[in-house]
């Protein structure tokens, strides 16, 4: 399919996928975010892509929201069709839910649904040029993409209340120091350093790839004891696959694993 507002590449086990409005800041419109839910569920379907990267071209990762699609719909009412808002709940349900791994890599100006999207990576990485913030309240807008419920969650609740509170946009670096971003290169280096963590994590065993990302979001909202007899049973289960006899096989042997998924 060919695709207006994201541009779609395979770069070896990895699917590399550009938010393309830059005139617009990359803000989610519903044509963008139809695309985006296809393309996604296509890389579901693809055992050969291990990994999602997501990235935006221009001078913004994502500024969230577009604001006039926005307005448009609640001067149109309820009409039987898809607003924005429903459009944007489906998005972020299948970000949450994505078996395979995630990585963010912000490009540029992140807030507000950018920030939001962001929040659902496994890895974010950050060009040095870009700043990030919640900035709802600069709109006088509420969060809905998971904005005031998981950012607590990524950096502690008083820097988040703050932050929320304030609209406050702060450079990739202070970012860094909260913990919610990985690593920060420059904007020349990015797509580089972004792939080389794809391609160090796309070697791993599929199956573990997607039950370590189960396990840890499970775990969160899950007593100690309920989490650690879950990652018990789950290494239980996970020795009857291939990959597990695969990868000590391998270890044994000296060489590199060949795991299959399965």
């Amino acid at each position: 399919m060919k695709y207006e507002e994201i541009i779609y590449e395979k770069k070896q086990q990895s699917a590399w996928i550009y938010l393309n409005r830059p005139k617009e800041m990359n803000s989610l419109s519903k044509k963008l975010i139809t695309e985006l839910l296809e393309v996604l569920k296509e890389i579901e379907q693809n055992d050969e892509i291990r990994l999602v990267v997501l990235s935006g071209k221009g001078k913004a990762f994502c500024a969230g929201a577009d604001l006039k699609e926005l307005l448009e719909d609640l001067d149109k009412g309820p009409n039987g069709q898809k607003s924005l808002l429903d459009c944007a709940e489906e998005l972020f349900t299948k970000l949450n839910d994505l078996s395979k791994p995630l990585i963010v890599a912000l490009n540029g100006v992140t807030v507000a649904g950018g920030l939001e999207i962001a929040m659902t990576a496994d890895v974010v990485v950050a060009s040095d040029k870009v700043k990030i913030g919640d900035g709802h309240a600069n709109f006088g807008v509420l969060p809905g993409g998971g904005g005031a419920v998981r950012l607590p969650r990524e950096i502690g609740i008083n820097r988040a209340k703050y932050l929320l509170l304030t609209g406050d946009i702060l450079p990739a670096e202070v970012w860094k120091d909260y913990g919610f971003v990985h690593d920060v290169v420059s904007a020349e280096e990015l797509e580089e350093a972004v792939q080389k963590i794809a391609v160090k994590i796309s070697a791993k065993s599929p199956l573990v790839l997607k039950e370590i990302k189960r396990l840890v979001t499970d775990g969160l909202d899950q007593s100690l004891d309920t989490a650690l007899r879950q990652e018990l049973l789950a290494l239980k289960n996970h020795t009857q696959s291939h990959d597990f006899r695969e990868g000590l096989g391998a270890f044994s042997d000296k060489r590199e694993p060949e795991f299959k998924g399965y």
